[in-house]
């Protein structure tokens, strides 16, 4: 884009004036907008992926392979039975599941079939189950047999009224799809015992629809595709409603960002993404689930990250070009002893996003694969993703890189001024990934929804005068220390840094002297590590109101399943 289309990009704006100072160091290639109106839904979206597609595998699971074919006829034979419940357009229908070829069928069975996707953590308390199921007022759910005794203990005080249940080895099929089962349910025993007698099992219900007519749908680009339920970790989860419109939009500004990086996969060659993200969470459903079958890519479904070497062992003997995760997965894995046992040759994208990034992390992945990892971030509210680091860069930045096209980023203080470059204040973006609101919370929407449209993130934030952003904090995790602000970020990533420290976490205690102090939890990597030891080490990295004046060791921080770390458990540790 020439320079005077570039001013002219700059000024045609709504609302408070923006600089948009970070289009001029976009990459070559990547445009300044994308058109979320070339999809009039999802529907529309998953049809044509799923016909495009139709003889490449869409994901590979235990050992097995299931194509976009088999994935359109499994969803399609779903989509008939769910609307033969007499269901109606616009009708919430939850998915309590791991990773797994059911949650592909499942999800797009839903969008298809004219209703509205809730996504739920299969990790779930009944407290919170019941919570998220009676918001948004779940007509149906399919869930895991594993989790079926936590629905059980609920489901009577909510609104669901079908329950689809399935089990991990139900798409297997065969003789390997039962003794999968089998193990699951008798030898490792993780399926607690539940009575749901009116549950019907996921291939009786495919069974069933195979035989029926899948009604049309028509939803429009305004109206809600997901029900993303965010802040349970901070307070009362909140439904973000997220339209069609939104999840389009955000694929698009994905494949635009990271169309340097398909441009280096050979001709004829599939892409193949690692999916060790939970599909529940808006991180894995919009860039693995949907940005690949727009793409048509095949994902490996990791059903538990957790287990480092089973995930490895997973990954061993294929090739795959895409690897988004988050520090906690990305730091484990490298050090696990069987991560040379993998061939990361053909990696290319290492996308880190849900949480920040290390220095240490992105040190010690960059030199074990070749592939630097590019910092992104975003909300549950942005569906997700607002900004990105060049992917073909060659190096970590610290930052979270430049605003996605399309996207207006602005750095604001607490009466909703911008500021200057460099200056520490809340991250408010405006863009058309941007949620509609909370679902049935016209006040907590007010509370964060500018006049002009932008989202106050409650992260904050500086912006430099090239448009790279970087994360100093959330609000509600800075701990102030006798008047001085300390940001966890900056004493988690020195500390990282510390020989010894496999992983950390900071936060703010109460203290009788200063208001608040620094609280530090660590996990060794070295049992010899010891408190003097962390302590000389923060006397170098940090000034003195910074360093921490507890410190804990543990054998694991607590985490969300995505891997976030629960500062608010760690206070209590």
């Amino acid at each position: 884009m020439s320079c005077m289309n570039l001013a002219a990009h700059r000024s045609s704006l709504s609302g408070r004036q923006l600089d948009r100072v970070w289009l001029a160091h976009y990459p070559p290639g990547v445009p300044f907008t994308v058109d979320p109106s070339v999809y009039q839904s999802l529907v529309e979206l998953i049809d044509e992926g799923l016909i495009k597609y139709a003889d490449r595998t869409a994901c590979d699971f235990l050992g097995k392979s299931w194509t976009y074919a088999q994935i359109d006829e499994a969803s399609w034979a779903m989509g008939c039975y769910l609307q033969s419940l007499g269901l109606h357009p616009g009708d919430r229908v939850a998915v309590m599941m791991p990773n797994s070829p059911q949650y592909l069928v499942a999800v797009m069975a839903i969008i298809r079939a004219g209703f509205v996707l809730v996504n739920v953590n299969p990790l779930y308390t009944p407290r919170e189950l019941e919570h998220q199921l009676q918001d948004s007022g779940s007509k149906a759910i399919v869930v895991f047999e594993n989790f079926a005794h936590t629905l059980e203990s609920i489901v009577h005080n909510t609104s669901v009224r079908h329950v689809v249940l399935t089990a991990l080895g139900d798409m297997v099929g065969g003789l390997k799809g039962g003794l999968v089962n089998w193990v699951v349910r008798h030898v490792k025993k993780m399926v607690p015992a539940f009575h749901l007698p009116k549950a019907v099992p996921f291939n009786v219900a495919i069974e069933h629809g195979k035989h029926m007519t899948l009604l049309e749908a028509n939803p429009g680009p305004e109206d809600i595709a997901v029900l993303q339920y965010t802040g349970g970790t901070t307070g009362v989860s909140k439904g973000a409603m997220l339209l069609h419109r939104n999840i389009i939009a955000n694929l698009l500004q994905g494949e635009a960002w990271n169309s340097p990086l398909w441009k280096q996969i050979p001709e004829g060659e599939q892409p193949v993404m690692v999916c060790a993200l939970p599909l529940y969470h808006i991180f894995g459903f919009t860039v693995n689930l949907m940005f690949g079958l727009h793409v048509g890519a095949r994902n490996i479904l990791i059903p538990n990250p957790r287990d480092i070497k089973a995930t490895l062992k997973a990954l061993k003997g294929k090739r795959f070009h895409s690897f988004p995760a988050v520090n906690t997965l990305f730091n484990a894995m490298a050090h696990h002893p069987d991560f040379d046992k993998v061939d990361w040759s053909g990696l290319r994208l290492s996308l880190g996003g849900g949480m920040a990034v290390q220095q240490a992390t992105a040190r010690l992945w960059k030199e074990k694969t070749g592939c630097a990892i590019a910092e992104g971030y975003g909300l549950s509210e942005t569906s997700p993703s607002v900004t990105c680091n060049p992917v073909s860069g060659a190096r970590f930045t610290g930052s979270i890189g430049l605003p996605l096209p399309s996207t207006d980023v602005m750095i604001l203080d607490d009466e909703g001024h911008p500021l200057p470059f460099d200056v520490p204040g809340e991250l408010a973006v405006r863009g058309p990934q941007v949620m509609a609101g909370y679902w049935h919370r016209p006040e907590e929407t007010a509370k964060v929804m500018t006049a002009d449209g932008f989202f106050r993130t409650g992260d904050v934030a500086t912006m430099d005068e090239h448009g790279y952003i970087r994360i100093v904090d959330r609000k509600k995790d800075m701990i102030l220390v006798s008047g001085f602000n300390v940001y966890p970020n900056e004493v988690e990533d020195v500390v990282a840094q510390c020989p010894g420290v496999f992983e950390c976490a900071a936060v703010g205690v109460p203290d009788a002297h200063s208001g608040e102090a620094v609280k530090l939890v660590i996990v060794r990597s070295d049992p010899n590590l010891t408190e003097a030891l962390v302590r000389a080490h923060c006397a170098q990295n940090l000034t003195g109101y910074k360093r921490p004046k507890v410190i804990v060791f543990a054998e694991a921080l607590p985490k969300t399943a995505v891997g976030k770390i629960l500062r608010r458990e760690l206070r209590e540790v």
